[in-house]
């Protein structure tokens, strides 16, 4: 085990050869100082991919399109059109979804008034279950709800851009706004998040129940697009499938018809997202073990020519009673200290760079790119390779240490 006269040996030896130790410590210091910084630049990466997924990871998306193909006695080139009763099929005939949405908007162009002030904005028309597709920031009142649904109630829940505009300072909570002259009453206030361009989207937005939307706006039995959330366990690709197939009966488009309607299956593009990352998770740790592992050969190396220089000292201590234990232990020891102090020093100077670049762009949008951060796992599996690696670059040369016969080492020259 370590003690005084260890670290002392060990700290004599570095002292006399400091250029040699220097340059043998910088292959590992690398190694681990490249891990860190691949790693943590491919998390960072990742973040900043998985920002642009501002959805559930497992929705699906489904929209009419034009017909490709004639079917039952109907021509070519119908434009689809989604109703009340699509709704109904689909959750009659989809026990694998979880939540089905149907989404609607208000088309053109139109102004939403309070009192003297006015602006455009966007409205949409939703049902309750719409935070289960995309999260929304709820800062006072409350959501849509089920009686707003069936009772077709005007009621409005309003982004914190509109709420700016058109009231101000005072709280809109109670009151009336006028959507193409129609009174809706403000029940809810939430904030846009994610991006800044799609934070100011989400904050000009105005959210109503679709029902109210479809008999107030001359919109009656019309549904824009689908929105799907699978059950857990069940794949999106399986409720995506069922969707296409149960729409193509109720509309009557052919069976083989793959441009009637169009989808996104958001659960398959992050799939292949994760993929890329693995990849490159996978060639970090690659390039990064290779590196290291030429740091342990040069410390190999060296401890080797350090066993050469010390011969006549190992076989006094042999003379005198060591057993080859002792001499592989000190041997070994030395190793897994030179190859610690030089891991550890980049494994700190990595994870401060990642740091002071996650400092530097806080609050920044830098694109793909977000939060670069070393896993408290990396850290932790980088410290046990270092003490791995420092052991099996010393154990060779100890070995023959231990093999030195007393007699021999003090006839050495």
């Amino acid at each position: 085990m370590f003690n005084v006269d260890t670290w002392q040996e060990i700290w004599g030896t570095v002292r006399r050869h400091k250029l040699r130790t220097g340059l043998t410590a910088f292959g590992v210091y690398w190694g681990i100082f490249m891990l860190v910084v691949l790693l943590g630049a491919g998390r960072g990466f990742q973040n900043g991919v998985e920002k642009e997924f501002d959805v559930a990871k497992n929705a699906v998306f489904i929209w009419s399109q034009r017909t490709s193909e004639p079917y039952a006695g109907l021509k070519v080139g119908r434009f689809i059109r989604f109703t009340n009763d699509d709704v109904a099929a689909l959750n009659r005939e989809i026990p694998e979804a979880a939540a089905i949405l149907p989404r609607g908007s208000l088309d053109g162009t139109f102004t939403v008034q309070y009192g003297t002030k006015s602006s455009s904005f966007s409205v949409n028309g939703e049902y309750p279950n719409y935070p289960a597709v995309k999260a929304v920031n709820m800062t006072s009142g409350r959501f849509i709800n089920e009686p707003d649904i069936t009772e077709r109630r005007k009621v409005a829940v309003i982004g914190n851009r509109v709420a700016e505009v058109l009231f101000g300072s005072q709280n809109p909570l109670g009151q009336q706004i006028r959507i193409k002259g129609i009174y809706f009453l403000v029940v809810g206030l939430f904030k846009g998040e994610g991006k800044p361009e799609n934070a100011q989207e989400e904050a000009q937005t105005i959210i109503i129940p679709l029902t109210a939307l479809q008999h107030t706006f001359n919109q009656v039995n019309r549904v824009g697009y689908f929105a799907f959330i699978p059950k857990p366990g069940i794949p999106a690709a399986v409720v995506e499938t069922k969707a296409k197939q149960v729409l193509a009966r109720q509309h009557k488009v052919a069976p083989t018809d793959e441009r009637a309607f169009g989808s996104a299956n958001v659960e398959e593009e992050y799939a292949k997202v994760q993929g890329l990352f693995a990849g490159i998770t996978s060639f970090g740790w690659l390039v990064s073990v290779g590196t290291i592992l030429a740091g342990i050969i040069g410390v190999s190396n060296i401890m080797l020519i350090v066993v050469k220089e010390r011969t006549k000292e190992i076989g006094i201590r042999k003379a005198l009673g060591a057993t080859p234990w002792s001499i592989v232990s000190l041997i070994v020891q030395e190793s897994i200290v030179l190859t610690a102090v030089a891991g550890l020093f980049g494994l700190l100077v990595g994870t401060a760079l990642m740091a002071g670049i996650d400092a530097l762009i806080a609050g920044e949008d830098v694109g793909f790119f977000a939060n670069p951060r070393v896993d408290i796992g990396v850290a932790g599996a980088a410290i046990v390779l270092l003490v791995v690696a420092g052991a099996v670059a010393g154990l060779v040369p100890a070995l023959q240490a231990a093999r030195v016969q007393p007699v021999v080492a003090l006839k050495d020259e």
